[in-house]
């Protein structure tokens, strides 16, 4: 029988019920946030695919009569960080493997990279337990030219415990998991069971209105905008109405935004705003503009103002 869970009383549904934090870490487009949404089954990391896609640490929850998984979804650690936003998000990304009972590296099928190996570093330098994911596995029909490389990582490298996944098709993950609840902490949970993150709705919306700029936009230009939500109102109509500004370092690059006759914009805003209706379960007006800040990307100020903190 399911049990409700109350995270309000602190008593245990059961006496080996675990919840912990678990951190998905990994350079950038590795499929940490794929991987993310598959194991707690619904999509609230943004997807594309360009690198450094997530800017945030994400909280995505999973409750099972096992137990709680607090998964944190954090920016890809790169080297070579020149911009202040690089090296934000690079902070981020190592603050977010310090305060977790389990850190979870993935690496693509057969590629352990120099940016692999900074962050195998970073994680020496906790005492969290680590479980490497070789994610990807589907992209190779033939799974023995994974043995040498496996084995001389194995060599090299001290992990817990070893998971071939395709966050993508979903294989493997209930191993995963399993090895996941196996290591973290009986106590009780700290959410809901129908809690699925702590980010509000005014987050994802500018995160989906974001997704949308990465998969819509040409080269480096998605990397000089981000997006600030102005207004996020309930009227009383039972429609959500959100106000969002598009910001870009150049007036050549918001001309590139808004497209011909505004084409590109109400392309980008009429996505965002189907997929807000569906997270959200409600009617959305949705109201974009694009606004120029010179530099925004160096501005630590501007950062701040932005959401980019450690």
């Amino acid at each position: 029988m399911h049990t409700p869970l109350d995270p309000a009383t602190g008593i245990l549904p059961h006496e080996d019920f675990r919840c912990g934090t678990v951190a998905i870490a990994g350079r950038p487009n590795v499929g940490k946030s794929t991987l993310l949404n598959a194991l707690i089954g619904f999509r609230l990391s943004i997807i594309s695919p360009r690198p450094q896609t997530t800017r945030h640490r994400i909280l995505g929850i999973s409750t099972s009569e096992a137990g709680q998984v607090m998964y944190v979804d954090t920016p890809g650690l790169h080297r070579g960080a020149k911009r202040a936003m690089n090296r934000s998000l690079n902070r981020a990304a190592r603050s977010a493997i310090s305060d977790v009972d389990l850190v979870v590296q993935v690496i693509e099928a057969g590629r352990f990279t120099d940016e692999d190996e900074v962050l195998y570093s970073a994680l020496l330098e906790q005492s969290s337990p680590r479980l490497l994911v070789i994610n990807k596995v589907d992209l190779n029909k033939d799974k023995t030219v994974m043995l040498p490389f496996v084995a001389e990582l194995v060599a090299t490298h001290a992990y817990d415990e070893i998971h071939y996944v395709s966050a993508l098709k979903e294989q493997g993950l209930k191993d995963l998991e399993q090895a996941i609840l196996a290591r973290l902490p009986v106590q009780a949970p700290v959410y809901g069971e129908d809690e699925i993150t702590d980010r509000s709705e005014r987050f994802l919306a500018a995160e989906m209105v974001r997704e949308q700029l990465m998969l819509r936009l040409d080269q480096e230009l998605p990397y000089a905008t981000t997006v600030e939500i102005e207004q996020f109102n309930d009227r009383p109509d039972g429609i959500a109405e959100i106000h969002a500004v598009i910001w870009v370092e150049r007036d050549g690059q918001k001309a590139i935004v808004i497209g011909h006759g505004g084409a590109q914009l109400k392309s980008i805003g009429s996505s965002a705003r189907r997929r807000m209706e569906r997270m959200f379960e409600r009617k959305v007006f949705l109201k974009l503009w694009v606004k120029v800040r010179e530099g925004w990307v160096d501005d630590e100020n501007m950062l701040k103002k932005f959401g980019y903190t450690d």
